[in-house]
């Protein structure tokens, strides 16, 4: 708890321990750890001289507590940095879901030259890699990993898996969870399934299961997120209750809401809208927006208009000012041609203040920078160009010739 390290606190400064750099580094890393920044920063502001561990300690505290605006801010104040600096940084942003500021502070440390990246900056960077698809800066640190000798890291083996497998290189991660061989854990079992899974390759995903089982290793609830995307991308409705099933009765696992999405989506895709939608009422938990917009989504696709105003009932609690609902809503009435249900969405999302979240693309260019956009968006100092190249793009795209059906037609047009 706090009050005994503060007794010890006060006791350092009795005894003359103030100006001890490894002292007040001890307690600016236990105040961190207790969440206690405030005070952390309190004995950091009072050294006299503070060393890059000290520094370093204060970063670590607030990255702990998710506050990388601060974290930053210290960063660029340093004087000196090492690479546990840069690491540390880097860490913080890709956990926290910053992929690309996590990724221009790499870029930044490269620049620097006076630190090398070590194995845990690799493992650090490479969910940056994956996430945005910079796929050429991955390549150049699965090189700089094994140059280093990096990769008999497991840590490091799976982060670069995992990179090959979201940036769509299939077969490359394959030949690399064939390379971890002896060493794989179930980190690296749950990353291949997953990657088969999501890339169409839904029996070798089920191999790749029934083979990790024979090897003795014991799934845990993420492979069976992976099993299930197997299911759903295979339309393998059988095979997806088997294993639903099993879970609980074979493993011991309870389904979170992650599986029961996941089977939402499957009965879904093949039509099956009302055991979807009785499964939803057996959860054990409050079904999300993402449940109920996949029951959604597949009322729409099969024009199931009675359980679509269900779900579309449950998603205007749960996000009221999200217009996407009422667009799909209005797809769906205007398919099954029912107008008066087009005109009520239409007067509701003018009555109700709805606005779309701006959804963010990322173009790493080369090595070198990070350009984040949005659509329609001006901002770029070469706007003017990258539009005039867009254009000649959508020519060289555009078809011959173009046709909306009537119903579509009537639909553009009230909700214009």
């Amino acid at each position: 708890s706090l009050r005994p390290l503060q007794m010890l606190h006060s006791q350092f400064f009795r005894s003359g321990f103030e100006s001890d750099s490894f002292c007040c580094t001890a307690l600016v890393t236990a105040y961190a750890k207790l969440e206690a920044l405030c005070c952390a920063r309190r004995v950091f502001d009072e050294m006299p001289n503070r060393d890059v561990p000290v520094w370093n300690a204060m970063i670590t505290g607030y990255k702990r507590q998710g506050d990388m605006k601060a974290a930053m801010e210290l960063f660029d104040s340093m004087p000196s940095k090492n690479v546990v600096s840069w690491t540390t940084v880097i860490s913080g942003f890709s956990q926290n879901g910053n992929y690309s500021k996590a990724l221009t502070v790499f870029l930044r440390m490269e620049d620097d030259k006076s630190v090398k990246p070590n194995h845990i900056t690799v493992t650090s960077v490479l969910p940056a890699c994956a996430n945005l698809g910079a796929l050429e800066i991955g390549r150049r640190l699965e090189v700089y990993a094994r140059e280093n000798g990096f990769f008999g890291n497991i840590y490091v083996s799976n982060a670069t898996l995992e990179m090959y497998s979201k940036c769509g290189m299939i077969d490359v991660a394959k030949r690399i969870f064939d390379e971890i061989g002896n060493q794989r854990n179930l980190c690296s079992w749950n990353s291949m399934i997953s990657s088969l899974a999501t890339h169409g390759k839904h029996e070798e995903a089920l191999e790749l299961y029934a083979q990790m089982l024979r090897e003795g290793e014991k799934p845990d609830a993420v492979t069976f997120v992976g099993l299930l995307l197997a299911c759903v991308h295979g339309g393998m409705v059988v095979k997806g209750k088997e294993l639903f099933k099993s879970m609980e009765e074979d493993h011991k696992i309870s389904p979170k809401l992650e599986h029961y999405g996941c089977m939402i989506d499957l009965l879904g895709r093949v039509g099956k809208l009302q055991e979807a939608y009785d499964l939803i009422k057996t959860m054990p938990m409050k079904p999300d927006a993402v449940v109920w917009g996949t029951l959604l989504g597949a009322c729409s696709f099969h024009g199931n208009v009675e359980i679509a105003e269900i779900a579309c009932e449950a998603l205007f609690k749960l996000e009221p000012s999200n217009p996407g609902n009422c667009v799909i809503m209005s797809n769906i009435y205007a398919a099954n041609e029912k107008w008066d249900g087009v005109l009520r969405m239409r007067k509701m999302m003018k009555k109700e203040t709805m606005t779309k979240a701006a959804g963010y693309s990322y173009l790493v260019e080369g090595v070198v920078e990070v350009h984040k956009f949005t659509v329609e968006d001006k901002s770029h100092p070469r706007s003017c160009e990258i539009y005039q190249v867009l254009d000649k793009i959508f020519q060289i795209m555009k078809p011959e010739k173009s046709h909306i059906d009537s119903t579509q037609h009537k639909q553009l047009c009230i909700l214009e």
